[in-house]
């Protein structure tokens, strides 16, 4: 806005400053509050019905239709939303700043508040570091040019065009988004139940002189045969060492691998078998609790946000001295599974493959570190984790401690997983991975489109209200003239003599006996407009005299000596509240 001169500029405080009345509620209301708000759509999506005695300390704002809400925390996030209809009379809470204007269309400044201009300029003033916010005197101050009535409705008129035609296009991205999320998950079913190589099995011929293949059962011997060997020899070293012969029954302490329990598992293809993770594991870690830095000479260490959607994110990496004492032990090496133990419930159970991307490379904490047999391949593993079927499993174990969910190593090493023979398995990985590609490149051109639609949205807005968007008619009365009209309706309110507190405090006491005539004498319920009406309360009361008589109409409802009632329409929308007062 260098190119304004100070005068064409206004403040959202000089022209979006009408009051807002502060109840707090009696009876049941339609909250309010930042949760409610869609912060995609900007859209009050969850708007919650609540009793008048568990009203949260916050519900005191009386919500109009046209009115403009905006969140005072993290004000990056731009939590705005425009008050539907439906809405008109629900209480706000005090998270809100609300712009209410008789001057502004409320489309108009519905817009103004999601340009980069209201964002940044609130970003600027942010006050806190653990509660951002900013006050409610830092979104008045924001300046901005005022156009006429008739240009702020041809700019409104304008938006809509162009951004429903967005949101529609935004609609569509989303919803191909989500099939591809669909499909990906339908894609690791298919390979963990077989039928992704369905065809391949039907189409496999063996010839006369060939031998059978060998099938999973099979395979699984030959792995835990191979598992039994590695153990004796890693005895018979140690006893070396020791200088020891092998006492008569060593053989016999051999730990046996878990069995998978099948009893709830479906059934799999011919020459597939159920084998638990310990049974087909060469070796299992959890990894290093040492703290990490930022030295990106050191080790990188994996951690748990480092697993993303079935594969390894490298971009945001903390390190060890590469002389830590847990190294070279705790080194990755190709091909070992990583799952992640510790999260919250929902991301408990990732898993991803390392392939010595980067090398030397480690784990933190919060993962297990699992080696297969060189006979299995560890994707189909991590594939039947991040499947359905994974996340059942998953949810039937996890423990939840205090906010974070927890599946330990022996648990991972009971899981039950496929096992196809090594040949298929190597046709099953090869596939899943050239169908995962494809559905991962569409996803990022998904995203790409996304993110120029969110560019477009913003230039947009920017070009309607630095005047780029519609062309100025000149015939329209010039905003000047309005706001010359602004400034005189301001200057001829604050020459009005400000009310003594303990003059309003009687004048309010007044109204409170008064009101109480005006119910006894109709005794029964009335409309509590229409009683205010009887006791001399007009509609153009003062905020600060609405706030100290509700507050006064409550300490009368809790004595029991007056009773409120939300009157509702058919579909249970508040239309207003009714007061009858009690016997004493």
């Amino acid at each position: 806005m260098s190119d304004v001169s100070p005068e064409e500029l206004v403040s959202l405080g000089d022209v979006a400053g009408e009051p807002v009345e502060q109840a707090g509620p009696t009876s049941d209301f339609i909250y309010v509050d930042i949760s409610s708000i869609d912060r995609e759509t900007k859209r009050i999506v969850n708007a919650k019905t609540i009793t008048g005695s568990e009203a949260p300390s916050r519900a005191k704002q009386v919500l109009r239709t046209g009115d403009v809400v905006i969140s005072m925390t993290r004000p990056n996030l731009n939590a705005v939303a425009l008050v539907p209809d439906h809405l008109d009379g629900a209480i706000g809470s005090t998270g809100f700043h609300v712009l209410r204007s008789k001057w502004m269309k409320p489309e108009f400044l519905f817009g103004l508040v999601q340009t980069d201009a209201f964002i940044d300029s609130m970003c600027d003033v942010v006050q806190g570091a653990l509660y951002p916010a900013v006050r409610p005197k830092d979104i008045a101050a924001f300046q901005f040019v005022l156009q006429s009535l008739n240009q702020q409705t041809r700019i409104v008129e304008k938006l809509e065009e162009l951004l429903s035609d967005l949101d529609a296009g935004v609609a569509e991205l989303k919803a191909a988004q989500k099939k591809l999320g669909q499909y990906r998950q339908s894609l690791l079913k298919a390979a963990v139940e077989g039928a992704l190589t369905a065809d391949w099995r039907a189409g496999r011929k063996v010839g006369a002189g060939d031998s059978a293949p060998e099938t999973g059962a099979q395979l699984l011997e030959r792995i835990l045969t191979e598992r039994r060997t590695r153990w004796e020899a890693k005895q018979l070293a140690k006893f070396a060492v020791q200088g020891k012969a092998p006492p008569k029954d060593w053989q016999t302490k051999y730990p046996e691998p878990v069995q998978p329990d099948t009893a709830q598992l479906p059934e799999l293809p011919k020459g597939w078998v159920w084998a638990s993770v310990d049974q087909l594991t060469a070796e299992q870690k959890y990894g290093s609790s040492s703290k990490t830095n930022e030295d990106s000479t050191g080790v990188p260490i994996l951690r748990m946000g480092n697993i993303q959607d079935g594969d390894l994110d490298f971009s945001n990496l903390k390190y060890l001295p590469a002389d830590h004492d847990e190294f070279p032990s705790l080194y990755l090496q190709d091909g070992d599974l990583l799952f992640n133990r510790t999260n919250s419930p929902e991301l408990v159970g990732k898993t991803a493959v390392y392939r010595s991307q980067i090398s030397p490379c480690s784990f933190a904490s919060y993962l297990i570190s699992v080696r297969f047999s060189q006979s299995y391949i560890p994707e189909l593993a991590s594939t039947f984790i991040n499947s359905a079927y994974g996340k059942h499993w998953i949810k039937s174990v996890v423990v939840q401690q205090v906010g974070q969910a927890n599946v330990n190593g022996s648990k991972l090493a009971a899981l039950a997983i496929p096992l196809p023979p090594l040949e298929e398995q190597k046709v099953i990985v090869s596939s899943l991975q050239a169908q995962t590609n494809e559905i991962v490149e569409q996803l990022k051109n998904v995203d790409t489109s996304l993110k120029q639609s969110a560019a477009q949205r913003k230039n947009i807005l920017k070009a309607a209200f630095s005047g780029q968007l519609v062309p100025q008619d000149p015939n329209d009365e010039p905003a000047s003239v309005l706001l010359e009209r602004i400034r005189a309706e301001r200057a001829e309110r604050d020459k009005q003599p400000k009310v003594r507190k303990t003059k309003q405090q009687k004048e309010i006491a007044a109204m409170v006996s008064k009101l109480m005539d005006v119910l006894a004498e109709a005794g029964d319920w009335l409309p509590a407009q229409e009683a205010f009406r009887r006791c001399g309360v007009a509609d153009g009361a003062q905020t600060e005299q609405l706030e100290v008589l509700y507050a006064e109409l409550r300490a009368l409802d809790k004595a029991g000596r007056l009773a409120v009632e939300p009157v509702t329409d058919t579909q249970g929308r508040k239309l207003h509240d009714r007061l009858k007062l009690l016997a004493a």
